[in-house]
């Protein structure tokens, strides 16, 4: 008896075998156990994403809770407040006449606070970007090394960039804010660079979600050299881009606060080495002379003629 079933054991798996290598070219992905998965497992190199689960990041202290709650509270007060005195706390009068507002200046380590600086790490690059106070504390001194060496994955195909982006503004209770730059028509910025280009981007808030890589941008120069200079940039010269591209369908920025988020700078130049650039402060202008409504040709497809 044990010898017949050993012989049937044996007759079963040849004939299993035998059918593994004539289904094998057609579904061997899914007969083997070494190729069962039908996605890729690589992954990019770079901080691993957490597993916990989001009520595991829950921070269920009562304490915790009343701070947070008297924090939001005098958020909400001075938001009230300001909107009892005029547009963005300011008299109306004075809201009218405004010729130019200062954003951001860099003073104190809680100025530095309010922007995020990210690089190529992140994709397994090996670009260093760092943000520190410059001399006297009277300007944002933003450097690091920048490299072009692609991370040796298989995918990748671009690599050497490091930004700097201010953090989106949050109301009360975590409510989103939006700047309102509908009074002025440029940006006015001192900075002091080493001669190496950036480029300025615009970050919205669109409603679409296929449209949240989208971004205005345009280039600053410096020119390097121990002097500061003053740079002014229409808001009629920013382009639209999504993921890097130019698009062919191009149209002025929004500047009223139903749309735009933040503001950043990013240095991807291609060359290899340090780079340095220092910011005295960050604001806007309203030049009466500067009447150029959009810089770049609008076209329309297929026009009916």
């Amino acid at each position: 008896m044990a010898l017949t079933v050993t012989l049937l054991n044996s007759a079963y798996l040849r004939g299993r075998c035998c059918r593994h290598k004539v289904l094998h070219p057609l579904l061997g992905p899914l007969l083997s156990d070494s190729m069962s998965k039908l996605y890729s497992s690589y992954r990019r190199p770079g901080s691993q994403p957490e597993k916990k689960t989001s009520w595991q990041n829950i921070d269920f202290s009562f304490k915790k809770g009343i701070d947070v709650l008297k924090t939001q509270l005098s958020m909400l007060k001075e938001e009230t407040k300001d909107y009892l005195i005029g547009p963005g706390g300011h008299p109306f009068s004075q809201y009218l006449l405004e010729q130019t507002r200062v954003l951001w200046e860099f003073r104190s380590q809680e100025d530095l606070n309010k922007w995020v600086i990210s690089s190529d790490v992140e994709i397994g690059g090996k670009s260093e970007v760092y943000l520190k106070l410059g001399r006297n504390n009277q300007a944002a001194l933003l450097y690091g090394t920048l490299n072009t060496e692609v991370p040796r994955d298989g995918e990748t195909k671009y690599s050497g960039y490091c930004s700097m982006r201010a953090k989106p503004p949050v109301g009360s209770f975590a409510r989103k804010k939006y700047y309102d730059w509908s009074n002025f028509n440029s940006l006015y910025l001192r900075v002091r660079g080493d001669g190496r280009p950036w480029m300025v981007n615009i970050y919205t808030d669109p409603y679409f979600s296929h449209q949240k890589d989208d971004l205005y941008n345009y280039f600053m120069f410096t020119r390097g050299g121990p002097y500061w200079e003053e740079i002014k940039i229409p808001f009629s010269k920013f382009f639209l881009s999504s993921r890097g591209r130019v698009q062919d369908d191009q149209h002025p920025i929004w500047l009223d606060k139903a749309s735009f988020l933040t503001l950043g700078f990013t240095i991807g130049d291609k060359v290899d080495g340090p780079f340095q650039l220092e910011i005295d402060f960050i604001g806007l202008l309203n030049d009466r002379a500067h009447t150029e409504e959009f810089a770049y040709e609008t076209y329309e497809k297929n026009p009916q003629v």
